[in-house]
């Protein structure tokens, strides 16, 4: 009886250390799948965050790029609006300039140039010079007749003008119409101005801003 209960407990002992043995090597094998398994979670997180870190960083540079386009859009619509500004500003004063010539002696010499270049332009035989009050008391016969010779000389054309007393007009400069009344030559101030602006604009931009 006694060997019995001696070989009992031994079968039980024997089935309690597999037993335990079994559950060792389980909590074992479970340790290590939850390791390999908090390894790849690691490796599957580390890959998230780094992914969107680079895609942070893409729309940031996106964003950056956006902002600094737009800054050197702006940038380059206030400059624009400076240059006009002071070319609109030079221009005035320009026009200033040549309002305060009409009082002096060498003025003459100006509206002659100016009615010799309408003239060739317009390629008229016969040509009716209109011109502001103030100008008109300049263009007398003396200084018609010099620029009648002067395009004679330039153009081998004889050529005939004479002032429209009665038709004024304000602008300060002079228009040329033929004597048939179809075509006309404007070389007034701001027209002569207009002509030229592209080249006043940049020798003004050359001069002020190195362009």
């Amino acid at each position: 009886m006694e060997s019995l209960e001696k070989g009992s407990r031994a079968l039980i002992s024997g089935i309690v250390d597999d037993a335990r043995r079994e559950a060792e090597q389980i909590i074992l094998d479970a340790k290590k799948q939850a390791e390999e398994r908090k390894k790849y979670l690691e490796k599957q997180v580390k890959s998230i965050l780094l992914e969107a870190e680079e895609k942070a960083r893409v729309q940031s540079e996106v964003v950056s790029k956006r902002i600094l386009s737009g800054l050197d859009i702006e940038v380059k619509r206030k400059f624009m609006h400076l240059k006009d500004n002071i070319l609109g500003e030079i221009l005035g004063r320009v026009k200033e300039e040549f309002k305060t010539l009409i009082k002096k002696p060498e003025y003459r010499n100006v509206l002659q140039n100016w009615i010799i270049e309408a003239m060739i332009g317009l390629g008229a035989e016969k040509a009716e010079v209109s011109a502001s009050k103030s100008e008109q008391r300049l263009i007398d016969k003396e200084l018609l007749d010099s620029a009648e010779k002067r395009v004679k000389e330039l153009t081998g054309h004889r050529v005939k003008l004479r002032v429209l007393q009665n038709q004024a007009h304000s602008p300060q400069g002079v228009v040329l119409t033929a004597e048939d009344g179809r075509t006309a030559f404007n070389n007034q101030v701001t027209t002569r101005l207009l002509r030229k602006q592209r080249i006043i604009r940049n020798l003004i931009y050359e001069k002020i801003f190195d362009e």
